[in-house]
């Protein structure tokens, strides 16, 4: 079966009346086969088309692909409530069964030959199909060769139902709550926002296992929960089957860019202001430790990602998480992620705290670790205490709770290993008006042990202000001081590199470079040659 494609009613269907059968369909349309070319939107028109139901009211609507799939926002008047709904090309009777057909005989034929694996996978899909139409003899008006196109190019490349969803930019967040439930989404427009796709049981069930399959994961009743990542970099949170979810097998996705922010995006947007930025470039440069600590979407990951190309480019650096998320634009640098084990007596768990261990006899310079929740979080302050410079992620609601839950069972770090730990990064979910924004609501350094009370003294280096939207410097950094007094510089030199940095990020700003690949270049060239780089932004060299 071929899940989610639109279907008229009876009275809609197409052909000879009564029941439209396939193969009666296939001797009537017997004749010569000629392939139909690529849709193209401003030549074939749209496939796709949209009316708010009865009792809507249309907000807004912009195509997600371009004639075939358009996304509707829409009010009911009878909740008040925003709505999205998904519009995809209708089907008629006939062209629903000779889908079915051509998805389970595409199943047989889709064997790759050698020919086939350099080509690219929707020419590849598009061929084959037309060698089953000139098989079965059929010759297709355009329209109906473009929507059956599209629907096996989303069934078997995309995403089945929630293809639309995945592509759609708009949206952070899918959320299956069960079988005939609607899909939620968190829209970056209109936050959390009910759709109009819900499954039955069987096709639900069928997409949650290409879904952990794709991830490179099993999932079965014996094994129903599954943490994983899809391979664009979007995380996956599945149950599968209704024992431990009573409605039904439930998944969250939540999507990643492609290609992270940068620290010129996370500038533009707010999270960070251009010190701050100067700020962790200087301190990550001269091998400070950090940790970013919010709420559940609060930026912690995302931010990680964005300094972290300030990293030096020759540095070695090892990352370790449950589920890959960290992205690093750099040549020196080992990936891992944990094992679960594959089946009873198959395999071995392989837990971060495992990937932690190997990870220190492998001298790295830098350990990210994706997040700390359990006993890892002992080997990394070990890790900090012997000379590594490591990033990590925590929830925590700020300072104090971030200190409470490291010393609290079950991370369990000695207070005196946390004065390893430099820098402090509060990341916050926050509102301004209606907008939802992300926010870095301070900076803080650990300072070390009152000798006489024995608490863990810290020092503000930066804070925000939610009334103006600005971030105000404190005036005092140990870190900056530390840096200061190693490298031998004078206040006055250590204010040229902090300006020199500022400069080149406000560069790339008013060049428009926020590519993540030509942000990190330019980053990687100023650590080898900073003058050169400098001259270049300023237009004076070349």
């Amino acid at each position: 079966m071929t899940p989610g494609a639109p279907r008229p009613a009876a009275e809609e269907t197409t052909g000879r009346s009564g029941p439209s059968r396939l193969l009666d369909r296939i001797c009537f349309f017997r004749r010569g086969v000629e392939a139909v070319g690529e849709y193209d939107p401003a030549v074939h028109g749209n496939l796709a088309e949209a009316e708010p139901p009865p009792g809507y009211e249309e907000l807004e609507r912009y195509w997600i692909v371009t004639g075939l799939s358009l996304a509707m926002i829409a009010r009911s008047t009878g909740t008040n409530q925003a709505e999205y709904l998904l519009f995809e090309p209708v089907l008629s009777e006939f062209e629903y069964e000779l889908l079915e057909r051509l998805f389970d005989d595409l199943r047989d034929v889709l064997i790759l030959d050698d020919h086939d694996l350099a080509a690219d996978r929707r020419q590849v899909l598009s061929r084959k199909t037309q060698d089953l139409l000139t098989e079965y003899g059929l010759a297709l008006d355009e329209d109906s060769v473009f929507k059956i196109r599209y629907y096996l190019g989303r069934n078997f490349l995309g995403w089945s139902r929630i293809d639309a969803l995945m592509r759609d930019p708009h949206i952070e967040d899918i959320s299956c709550d069960g079988v005939q439930v609607p899909l939620f989404l968190y829209h970056r427009g209109y936050q959390n926002i009910k759709t109009n796709i819900l499954f039955d049981e069987q096709a639900l069930n069928s997409l949650a296992i290409t879904l952990a399959q794709r991830s490179g994961k099993h999932i079965s009743i014996g094994s129903p929960l599954v943490d994983a990542t899809l391979p664009d970099g979007s995380r996956l949170q599945l149950t599968f089957g209704s024992e431990i979810a009573t409605r039904g097998t439930s998944f969250t996705i939540r999507k990643f860019r492609e290609m992270p922010f940068t620290p010129i995006e996370l500038m533009e947007s707010n999270t960070f202001d251009i010190d701050q930025l100067a700020y962790f470039w200087m301190a990550i440069e001269n091998n400070k430790s950090l940790l970013f600590v919010g709420g559940t979407a609060s930026g912690k990951t995302t931010s990680l990602n964005a300094v972290a190309l300030f990293i030096p480019p020759l540095a070695k650096v090892v990352s370790i998480e449950d589920t890959r998320e960290i992205t690093l634009y750099h040549e020196n640098w080992v990936a891992t992620v944990t094992r679960e084990m594959v089946s009873e007596g198959v395999g071995v768990t392989i837990r971060m705290f495992d990937l932690l261990k190997a990870a220190m006899r492998q001298r790295p310079e830098y350990i990210l670790v994706g997040e700390v929740r359990g006993s890892e979080a002992q080997t990394l302050f070990q890790a900090m205490n012997t000379g590594h410079t490591t990033f990590s992620t925590m929830h925590a609601g700020g300072v104090d709770a971030a200190i409470h839950r490291l010393e609290s069972e079950p991370l369990n770090v000695p207070r005196n290993m946390l004065q390893a730990l430099d820098v402090i990064s509060v990341q916050a979910l926050t509102h301004r008006g209606y907008d939802r924004m992300r926010r870095c609501r301070e900076i803080v350094e650990v300072v070390g042990i009152d000798s006489v009370t024995g608490n863990l003294q810290v020092n503000t280096v930066y804070e925000y202000s939610p009334v103006s939207d600005t971030f105000s410097y404190s005036g005092r950094s140990r870190i900056l001081r530390e840096i200061m007094e190693y490298r031998g510089w004078t206040r006055a030199q250590l204010d040229e590199e902090l300006q020199r940095r500022r400069s080149v990020l406000l560069a790339m700003q008013k060049r428009g470079i926020r590519d993540y690949g030509a942000v990190a270049r330019v980053i990687q060239a100023f650590a080898i040659e900073p003058d050169r780089v400098l001259a270049s932004l300023d237009g004076s060299g070349g």
